[in-house]
């Protein structure tokens, strides 16, 4: 209790000394100008969710997120991949052979569609020199956890051959299942770490979004110390209303981010907050600064 008043103490000095300088303030202290180049620290690799920043053109965000350091797109398709390239992006996670985020690998009736797709985008994605490809559970419709995973194994052992012949990753999201997404099955790390035992190849890993797991289950800092060896990406948003991952919502992403660095962690951290603030994109480069630990 001490030790998180502090930290709001903290927070409120500099937010006082900021109005004080007419200088906006954040938890690293200052927002810099939109035409600086942002110098990091390099030990995160930062990217950013294509449909959070969906209003501004692909070409603009591409330019934007060069300048603050970002290397990877997330969540965006082949026809989008030109477009990355040219500005010498990755797509950080890739997209296109789900179906939806309801109708997932945890049911039958959708195996040979999703068969046929991850079969299709796998030997593309690798072609255009990407690692991951994200799936889903889909929801449970009334299947408990055994009979999900089976089914999951079942439907993904199809593929995972595919995976790993085309060095390609194959990335389950974690998302809430209390508020966003009523029924999913995937909604708990300890779920998802079960299916990647039951797999056991180093193709198949989760997305561990930060945001959905803290609704779901908290304990984020810990629950990344024990289930780090099945995560393959992380995702941010603030909670509650996955807006801005400021001082305005309850997580504080420093220790996290640091936390996650801890494990040897090497992928992508994608910013997936849906903007409040006029100036979506000082909002990203504020969240990159917060991130950069």
């Amino acid at each position: 209790m001490e030790q998180n008043n502090g930290r709001r103490d903290a927070l409120k000095s500099l937010a006082i000394a900021g109005v004080a300088l007419g200088t906006p303030m954040t938890l690293q202290g200052f927002t810099l100008k939109s035409d600086t180049k942002l110098a990091l620290k390099g030990n995160v690799n930062h990217a950013v969710c294509r449909w959070c920043f969906d209003s501004i053109d692909l070409e603009t965000l591409c330019t934007e997120s060069k300048k603050m350091g970002i290397t990877g797109i997330d969540l965006v398709g082949p026809k989008d991949w030109p477009t990355l390239k040219k500005h010498g992006l990755t797509s950080s996670m890739c997209n296109g052979a789900e179906i939806n985020l309801v109708d997932g690998w945890n049911d039958p009736k959708f195996h040979d569609t999703l068969i046929k797709n991850y079969t299709e985008m796998i030997p593309l994605v690798a072609k255009a020199g990407y690692k991951n490809l994200i799936c889903f559970s889909g929801n449970k419709r009334g299947k408990d956890d055994e009979t999900g995973w089976n089914n999951c194994v079942a439907g993904l052992k199809q593929i995972i051959g595919i995976a790993e012949k085309h060095n390609v990753v194959l990335v389950m999201e974690l998302l809430n299942s209390k508020k966003d997404h009523k029924d999913y099955q995937c909604d708990r790390t300890s779920w998802g770490a079960e299916l990647c035992k039951r797999l056991g190849s180093e193709n198949f890993k989760l997305l561990y979004d930060i945001y959905h797991m803290q609704i779901d289950e908290g304990d984020v800092i810990q629950n990344i110390k024990d289930y780090h060896q099945y995560i393959g990406h992380y995702h941010t948003a603030g909670v509650p209303g996955r807006a801005e991952i400021d001082e305005s919502q309850e997580l504080y992403y420093p220790a996290i981010v640091k936390a996650i660095l801890a494990t040897g962690f090497k992928g992508f951290l994608a910013q997936e907050f849906i903007p409040r603030a006029k100036d979506k994109l000082g909002s990203l480069r504020t969240a990159i600064q917060i991130c950069d630990q």
